[in-house]
Parts: C-alpha cells; structure tokens; sequence
C-alpha cells in the first residue's frame, strides 16, 4: 500500500492476536514497528517470531501497561527514542471477561474499563500530543461490533467499545486537519482470547450466524489498519470501519 514505507508505526497490545498480526503486516509493508505490551513473555516471543521480517524489522518490544500513564508515557518517550518519532498508532490493547451482567463483580468491570477504556484514552492522548507537535499523524483504534450491537455476557466489553467509538469520532473532530483518526469495529475474530473463551460447540454455532460462515483472521483486520494507515486513506478520519463478514447487516449478533 502506498506510503507506508518507513512508517513508524507503534502497535498496543501487540505482542499476540491482532496486534500481534498488525505488527507483521506493517512490516511487510516497509514500515519500522514497535509493539507495546505489558505481558513480558509474549514480548519475547514476538520479538523472536517477527525478527527479519520485512525491511526495517521490528524496532522492539516494550513492556508497559496501558492502565498506567506513566508508564504509558514513559513507553512512548522510549518508541520515539527507537524509532526517532511515531508516525501511526494503532491502539489495540484489550481485555474481555465472558459472564452475566448480574454476576459482573465491581472489580471486574474497573479492570475491563481500566484496559479498554481508560488505557486507550492515555495512549491516544500521549500520542496526540506527539503528533500534534510533529504537524502529521494517524491514529487508529481497535473498537469491535460490540461497541454497536448489544451482545449478550459482555456489557462491560460493550460499554467500553462504545466509548472507544465515541471517543474517535471526538477526537478525528478536535485533532483535523493535522492528526487521522479512525475505528476499526472487527466482528467475531479467533485470536488466542476467543478461543479460550469459546469451546468447539459455541464457535460452530456463532459461525452459522455469520453470513461468510466463519470467523476473521487477525491477518484480516491487520490489512485493513494497514489500509488506514496508509496514503490511499488519506480522506479517512472519524469512521469506524466494520470487518465482521456481513454479522451486523442483518442484525444477527444478537440472535
């Protein structure tokens, strides 16, 4: 895609799953990268799974929790160090907790809030004042049809991918003309936490909803953050971008 060579792009929660994904397609494309992560193992793992791949390669790893603002500015301050600015931010980190909404325990739901919420607002934030500085930037979120649709053992997840949708078409308003920022709204995605969450049956049966009859692959929503990211975008800012194989055009998330 044009213009993503030599992007420096930063990727949260990017270490497994759809991070982890966006990571190599980024560096397919030409782009420098930097993963955000606070699980230290994965980050190791990742580092080892992504070395040489494409040109640049990928810059680091760096261990942080987005709940924390310090250390998330204290990641960032280090990913420009690396990478001598960021250019794209995919802000992707995010926890789910599958129950009832009666069973929903008040430290429960600060933790989900804490991750999908509060953490995406300190990251677009730290960012936004990097790039605002810089005169250019694009900012992108990882939001989920949840945020659209009401979704049955997950009111807590949905709540925060509202907020997240909410929150980009605020911020693509105050940050134009200088700074992009869309959503990417996945359906159902089989990364590492859908799958420990759903057994054989439960998958089987979201499947048969699904108008494609399957579940995405990170690597599909990697290529649309890199669509967004990339020059061919350059019109994009305050959308949020659906990629769930035809789940919510005939409302049957909720069936």
């Amino acid at each position: 895609m044009r213009g993503l060579k030599d992007k420096r792009v930063l990727i949260t929660g990017g270490a497994s799953g759809i991070g982890a994904a966006t990571a190599a397609r980024f560096l397919e494309e030409g782009s420098r990268v930097c993963v955000l992560d606070r699980d230290e193992k994965a980050c190791e793992h990742i580092k080892h799974e992504l070395r040489g791949l494409g040109e640049a390669g990928i810059s680091e790893a760096i261990i942080a929790d987005v709940t924390d603002l310090m250390q998330v500015e204290a990641a960032f301050g280090e990913a420009i160090r690396l990478m001598d600015g960021v250019d794209v931010l995919v802000n992707n980190a995010g926890i789910s907790i599958r129950h009832k909404f009666l069973d929903i325990t008040p430290e429960e739901w600060d933790k989900v809030i804490a991750v999908n919420l509060t953490g995406v607002f300190y990251v677009a934030q730290t960012a936004a004042r990097h790039m605002w500085e810089r005169g250019s930037g694009a900012i992108l979120q990882t939001a989920s049809t949840n945020g659209i649709m009401g979704y049955p053992y997950y009111a807590d997840y949905n709540a925060t991918k509202a907020g997240v949708i909410a929150l980009t078409r605020t911020m693509a308003l105050e940050l134009a003309p200088k700074i992009r920022v869309c959503a990417v709204a996945p359906g159902y995605v089989l990364t590492p936490m859908q799958r420990a969450e759903y057994s054989d049956a439960m998958l089987d049966e979201v499947n048969r909803k699904i108008p494609l009859g399957r579940h995405a692959t990170p690597q599909e929503i990697a290529a649309l953050f890199a669509y967004l990211a990339s020059d061919d975008a350059a019109y994009a800012t305050g959308h949020v971008f659906t990629l769930d194989g035809g789940e919510t055009a005939g409302g049957l998330a909720s069936r």
